[in-house]
């Protein structure tokens, strides 16, 4: 098992490695001046100049690709920095442990690791509920419309998820946002845009769990659809195995034939799509995030995006990158404790 875990993190530590380059190579070399963006476009060549010899754009893409590896990783050779090291690990003049420098915004001066800090929580709540959502409610219903097969009610689910799937999550956020945050937002007291975390009329930050739902519901729509659609395919295959038909003629209760022999019969392909989306949710929240204004992740790398803030647009991928890489991870270790038969 350790020697399994040490080879994902080392494929993945080279994948992680791999994206940066490339996502790095791309903005670098895009014919775009973050520089004059920042100072506007009056500002005189001198300027100009100086502040891309600070932010090193002068250099050449190797040598910021260097740069930028050396800022994020963890280990720092060469002499002593009071700026990046946190903590001295072997000789002063070899090597130092420290925390991951992001660098700061090209537009506000702040430190990326700053903003990162108060935008992620706010996607990963965002996401880790809309992945609950299609978790529980694409698990019961397609079990519903397995079980109710060829009926109303599996037509029903099956033109729904069909539905689902079609409309983009931004689509459906439009939507949400539309009728039940404006339309009806008197029977629904909801609000058009708001983030979970929002400041009261004395300035202090409060938690506001009502702007969740509709961002929630808008990212959970198509992993609903796609779950609810995946659970019925794999629960009717297993339905007609010779173990569900014995396990009946044992007389067992159909709810108990159901959860405990035929669902955890079907949770391979389940957890696989589950686990994928996990990480596609928290990708796929930025467009949400807009709509809603929910200022996450999503909405502080359009923005970025908008700006070539390159410090933030990379923080950004490295933070979606290392998700992918996590939970992909996780997925095989889940594997081996759903099915027997890979340990």
């Amino acid at each position: 098992m350790v020697k399994f875990i040490l080879s994902r993190l080392t494929i993945g530590i080279l994948v992680l490695i791999s994206v940066i380059l490339l996502i790095s190579s791309i903005i670098y070399l895009a014919p775009v001046d973050p520089t004059r963006l920042t100072f506007g476009q009056r500002s005189d060549t001198a300027t100009i100049e100086a502040k891309k010899r600070e932010l090193g754009l002068d250099k050449s893409l190797s040598d910021q690709l260097v740069l930028y590896l050396s800022d994020i990783s963890p280990i720092y050779l060469g002499k002593k920095n009071d700026r990046f090291v946190e903590h001295e690990y072997l000789d002063a003049s070899i090597i130092h442990l420290k925390k991951p420098y992001l660098r700061s915004s090209y537009q506000t001066g702040r430190e990326v690791s700053v903003i990162m800090s108060q935008a992620i929580p706010k996607t990963m709540i965002l996401a880790l509920t809309a992945f609950l959502i299609a978790a529980f409610f694409g698990i019961l219903f397609g079990i519903i419309a397995a079980i109710k097969k060829d009926g109303w009610i599996d037509n029903l689910i099956l033109t729904i998820t069909t539905l689902g799937i079609s409309v983009p999550s931004y689509v459906a956020a439009v939507f949400l946002a539309l009728m039940f945050g404006y339309v009806w937002r008197n029977f629904t007291g909801l609000n058009v845009q708001g983030s979970i975390f929002e400041l009261n009329d004395i300035g202090d930050h409060v938690v506001v769990w009502k702007n969740l739902i509709l961002p929630a519901i808008a990212l959970g729509i198509r992993p609903i659809a796609i779950v609810t659609q995946l659970t019925r395919s794999a629960m009717l295959d297993v339905l007609h195995q010779n173990y569900i038909t014995t396990a009946k003629a044992k007389g067992l209760a159909f709810i108990r034939v159901i959860m405990k022999h035929a669902l955890r019969n079907t949770m391979n392909p389940v957890v696989t799509s589950l686990t994928g989306w996990l990480a596609s949710l928290l990708a796929g929240a930025y467009f949400v995030e807009k709509v809603f204004n929910f200022k996450g992740v999503g909405e502080i790398t359009i923005n970025a995006l908008v700006n070539y803030d390159i410090p933030v647009i990379l923080a950004s991928v490295l933070f979606i990158c290392t998700v992918f890489i996590v939970i992909n991870i996780i997925t095989d270790l889940a594997y081996l404790l759903i099915d027997p038969k890979l340990r």
